[in-house]
This record gives C-alpha cells, structure tokens and sequence, in this order.
C-alpha cells in the first residue's frame, strides 16, 4: 500500500511538470505568434501605403549659401566740385587735401574725357598782386598733383581768382583759413579712352612760399 501511494505521488509530481512545461512552450508560441502578425501587418500596411501613394519621402535640403551679387559701381557724377585749404604762407598740400584729391580724381573713369578747372585763391592779407602770384601757385601744386594721380595734364586749366573770390570777408583766423584756398571743378564731357587715374601720395614736391598768406 505505501509503495502505491509513492508511485502515485511521483506520477502527479510528473504530470505537474509536464503541464507546466506546456504552459511555458504555449506562453512561447503565442509570442512569436503576435510578433509575426505584427511584423507581417506593419510590412503589409507600409507596402500598401507606398502602392497606393500615401507613404511619401521628405526631404529638406538645407539651403546653399548664395554669394551676394557685387554692388553696381556708382556712376560718376557729371560735375565734381571740391575745396582744398592751404596753411598760412605756405602753397603745399595737407594730408586731408591729398586724400580730397585722390577721392574726386578717381571719379574720373577712363570712358570718358573730363575737363578740369583749378582756381587759386587767397585771403586779403597782404599785397593785391602778391596774393594773386600766391593763390597761382597753389593751383598749380593741386594740378601738379592731379597729373601724378593720372589727369591729362592737357585736361587741366588753372585760373587765379587771388583775394577778390574770398568766401570770408572777417579778419578772424576762421575765416582766413576758409580764404586760402584751390577750388577744383571735375566735369564730364564725352565719351573717350583715357589715362587710368592712380592713388599716389604727394612727398614734398611742393615748396612753400617765402612769404605771403
């Protein structure tokens, strides 16, 4: 009787066993079950979509930088007009009129002939005609000048106004100042070749006057 109850002990412990290998064989296959039906729906849902135009590639492109087009150079004005001021006693050219110079003559493209007119002028101080030799040769530095730069020199006509052109008439410094000075007049005429205009600084090739304003 004892021996009856072990060996029905040991089948029960056996059927336990195998049942619960079943279950986790049947937990194992009803897994990969739900993932071939996943896999199989989603590569069906997407073939679909695709067939039927649905499904579509986006592709944003990043922008290429575009180089900015150059600025069309400024066309050159048909009348120039400057002033350069001279210290007292003194027909050579400052810095600042150097760099005047340079400016309005590089506006002298070579596609067309210009004419240039170079007017003296100095303050009441002094001499009438000494005034006018003075203001004389400080037109001709500032045409001296205008040649080195590239200005045909046949382009250039100097004129000498002396004191009568005086834009001043008090006797204070500032007003002097404003006296002693070369007014340029660049105009355009027709269309030519000409001489290329270079930017060159002057070095002490005008000397001062001995005397004068």
């Amino acid at each position: 009787m004892h021996r009856t109850e072990h060996e029905a002990g040991r089948e029960v412990a056996q059927a336990s066993g195998t049942k619960e290998v079943a279950i986790v064989i049947g937990i194992l296959l009803s897994v990969i079950a739900v993932t071939l039906v996943t896999y199989w729906v989603r590569s069906g849902g997407v073939e679909a979509s695709a067939e039927s135009g649905v499904v579509t590639a986006q592709i944003t492109e990043t922008p290429r930088p575009q180089a900015a087009a150059p600025a069309p150079a400024p066309a050159a004005p048909e009348v120039v007009h400057a002033d350069v001021f001279f210290d007292f006693k003194s027909v050579r050219l400052r810095a600042e009129a150097v760099r005047v110079l340079q400016d309005k003559a590089a506006l002298m493209d070579r596609a067309h002939t210009w004419a240039v007119l170079v007017q003296g002028h100095a303050d009441r101080q002094g001499p009438a005609e000494y005034n006018k030799v003075l203001a004389l040769r400080r037109a001709d530095a500032v045409k001296q000048f205008l040649i080195e730069l590239g200005v045909p020199e046949n382009a250039v006509r100097v004129v000498t106004i002396g004191a009568e052109g005086a834009l001043c008439e008090e006797a204070t410094l500032e007003c002097q100042q404003l006296n002693r000075r070369v007014h340029v007049e660049i105009r355009r005429l027709g269309r030519a070749a000409g001489r290329p205009v270079r930017a060159v600084l002057a070095h002490g090739d005008v000397l001062d006057a001995p005397a004068g304003r």
